[in-house]
């Protein structure tokens, strides 16, 4: 079963709450801003500093999380149901899938090739890709979803005309 549990203190401490599906607003539970900690199983869930799914998006993969990036800032979760396997995306040089296109199916850095903070649009074929604006997956960030068509990055993405990083989201293991 897929499922977080998430805590108010850091490694762990304090009041938890686990939950197994979408939570829109984690201030209806009392629980909302508050999360220093969490433990996810199973498939990733996306942590949202807004209600109703708004605002920065943070992804958690399978694991343990004693201290998050964004301690007291989540007001909403989302579980990751879409299929993982044999992510792709294509990226293009310029606004409108036009100019050079380039596939990636695997986490990748583009600060060493022809593609670095050159990307202007994409499509998502299959599977949850991160976006980074710096190499080695820094800077600001967001993400691209199944059969997503993003024909300009410019002012949607807030990337400032950067992509140097990015990397689909891993599978949880199967229970």
């Amino acid at each position: 079963m897929n499922r977080i549990t998430v805590y108010e203190g850091a490694d762990f401490e304090g009041l938890s709450r686990e939950f197994s599906c979408d939570v829109p607003d984690l201030h209806e539970l009392d629980f909302g801003d508050c999360i220093a900690s969490l433990k996810v199983v199973g498939q990733p869930w996306i942590a949202y500093t807004g209600p109703k799914y708004e605002g920065e998006a943070h992804a958690f993969e399978e694991g343990e999380y004693p201290a998050v990036g964004r301690p007291r800032s989540f007001s909403a979760l989302r579980l990751v149901l879409h299929d993982l396997a044999e992510p792709q995306i294509t990226l293009y040089e310029r606004p409108h899938f036009q100019g050079a296109r380039k596939v990636v199916t695997e986490e990748t850095n583009l600060a060493y090739g022809y593609f670095n903070d050159r990307v202007a649009s994409h499509e998502v074929q299959r599977g949850v890709w991160l976006l980074y604006q710096h190499p080695g997956g820094s800077g600001r960030h967001c993400l691209a979803w199944p059969g997503e068509r993003l024909a300009c990055y410019e002012p949607q993405l807030g990337l400032q005309g950067r992509l140097s990083h990015l990397r689909p989201l891993r599978p949880g293991k199967p229970l």
